[in-house]
């Protein structure tokens, strides 16, 4: 008789430059949706102090708290945990690494439309968890 390997869960890495708003979004989306289910982790290509204000606000809309985030540096070893990086935006740049697949979101961004402030996190978010969501059902299908 045969045993089935066990599979590997799944995990993703959220990237951006600062690690203070688009890829902590895009990770308190995914612990949100995906719970245990998925190993979730952010950072920065070039992390600043503190979280987005008005990131950290929009997550609470939907009963989602990061109080206890902090951008981290983005580093080598989380990139091949995770195995799979998700960049935010097109300002970061990370390294190729081999067995890491890198992915790139262009995520909407309302301030070229002119909508500014909390209205633009809003939809910022809102594009993110739809990506987030789809990522999800796919990562889970994979494992």
């Amino acid at each position: 008789m045969t045993v089935p390997s066990p599979r590997r869960k799944p995990a993703v890495l959220f990237v951006c430059v600062k690690n203070g708003g688009k890829s902590q979004l895009a990770a308190a989306l995914m612990r949100h949706e995906a719970g245990a289910d998925i190993t979730v982790t952010s950072a920065g290509t070039h992390p600043g102090v503190k979280l987005n204000a008005l990131a950290v606000e929009v997550l609470k809309d939907l009963g989602i708290d990061v109080g206890a985030e902090h951008p981290k540096m983005l580093t080598e070893e989380a990139m091949q945990a995770a195995g799979l990086v998700i960049v935010l935006g097109t300002e970061a740049e990370v390294p190729e690494i081999p067995g890491v697949r890198v992915e790139t979101w262009v995520t909407d961004e309302p301030s070229l439309r002119g909508i500014e402030g909390r209205a633009r996190m809003e939809l910022v978010r809102d594009d993110i968890h739809t990506r987030v969501k789809v990522l999800k059902e796919h990562l889970l299908a994979e494992a």
